[in-house]
């Protein structure tokens, strides 16, 4: 069994005492125990570049920072936020399909490592550089990646990179830049994958790959990023990533590719930030309505959107109840029907009792339609 809370309800409720509900709560303790058992699983050549968009909570960035993590930002808010950190250059990259002149002076400035999305990318970046820039490149790949629904969106048309069959002539329009030199791959082929084995078959197709491009076109790689992808339980069932075997069977892959002498990199944000949240919010009322047992709560998709986003819902428990098998619907208290957080299994519950929605540090708040309804943002409460 896994546990899916970063805290037990003596916490939650010490905590609801003193901050109110709704909120988020973060633990500092959680989130370092989750970055340090991936780094310590991973060869030294494997760079972790957190993934800001999981959560940009400054004090998540400032204790990955202090554990020598890299960044993937994907907005110039993102940006200034990991700018705040002062790293030295090198430590953070800018990705995304539709960046913006003023983005990528920022980006540049900051000494980031640009993932172009295409030639339009590369053309801009080299009318604003005057010297030799470095960027990888994102390749939509052609075979069969590990999700098909609309988070990645399967091997089928994108909005993101270059497809892998139009690259030959990116590249013959590419060579004709003065300053940009494209020595990187950037491929993103996996969304919360929880079995080793097969991110690391996605892992060895995408250095077949930049061997096939190299190989072709003469390009030298200094970096290959696999992306993210690294998954994380939301049910107790459910068993966790093997970290031990994704480091294991990296080490193997940079062994068979012996032409590759540069470094990988992994863009995990869930798996770093997830386990470290619990959203806690109230029951406002308890609703019947044929058939159908409503728990109204103080908050909904504007806090918690990946319910509905994906039709999974975040665990949650009822605070100092212990197990139920009661079906519950739950709702928030936005006017509108889309506003719900998952059919669960509860104790019977009343007005004024607690949930805890747990593993809720990444894609939370982060992804809530905050400003829908104008209800007030929760806090987000750091505990170390």
């Amino acid at each position: 069994m896994t546990s899916l809370f970063a805290f037990d309800d003596a916490a939650c409720l010490a905590l609801t005492e003193t901050h109110g509900t709704p909120c988020f709560t973060y633990s500092g303790a959680a989130a370092e125990a989750q970055f340090r058992a991936l780094r310590t699983a991973l060869p030294d050549r494997v760079r972790v570049a957190y993934a800001v968009k999981a959560n940009a909570h400054g004090r998540l960035l400032a204790r990955f920072a202090s554990l020598g993590a890299s960044f993937d930002c994907a907005s110039i808010g993102e940006l200034e936020r990991v700018e705040a950190l002062s790293l030295p250059p090198g430590r953070t990259f800018f990705a995304g399909p539709g960046k913006r002149e003023a983005e990528l002076r920022k980006a540049l400035a900051m000494g980031v490592r640009i993932q172009a999305e295409g030639f339009e990318d590369l053309a801009r970046i080299d009318a604003l550089v005057d010297r030799e820039t470095a960027v990888n490149l994102r390749v939509h790949p052609a075979f069969d990646i590990d999700e098909g629904n609309r988070i990645i969106g399967g091997s089928g048309p994108s909005a993101f990179g270059v497809d892998e069959e139009a690259v030959p002539d990116l590249l013959a329009r590419a060579a004709n830049l003065r300053h940009v030199r494209i020595r990187g791959l950037h491929v993103f082929a996996a969304s919360n994958q929880r079995d080793a084995s097969k991110l690391l078959a996605i892992h060895g197709a995408v250095l077949a790959l930049a061997q096939r491009l190299s190989d072709a076109h003469g390009l030298v790689f200094e970096q290959i990023d696999l992306g993210g992808g690294l998954g994380i339980p939301y049910e107790p069932d459910q068993s966790p990533l093997d970290v031990q075997a994704l480091g294991i069977g990296l080490s193997a892959l940079l062994a068979a590719h012996p032409w590759f002498t540069g470094e990988l990199i992994l863009e995990p944000g869930r798996f770093l930030a997830g386990p470290c949240g619990v959203y806690l919010a109230k029951v406002v009322r308890i609703k019947e309505s044929r058939g159908t047992r409503f728990a109204i709560l103080e908050g909904g998709i504007n806090h918690l959107l990946r319910p509905l986003l994906t039709g999974e819902p975040f665990p949650v428990r009822a605070v100092g109840k212990g197990r139920g098998d009661h079906p519950y619907t739950l709702a928030g208290p936005l006017c509108t029907s889309l506003d719900r957080l998952g059919e669960v299994l509860l104790p019977e519950l009343s007005a004024g009792d607690l949930l805890a929605f747990g593993t809720t540090g990444a894609y939370g708040l982060s992804e809530g339609m905050t400003h829908f309804l104008s209800h007030p943002v929760p806090p987000e409460v750091w505990v170390d």
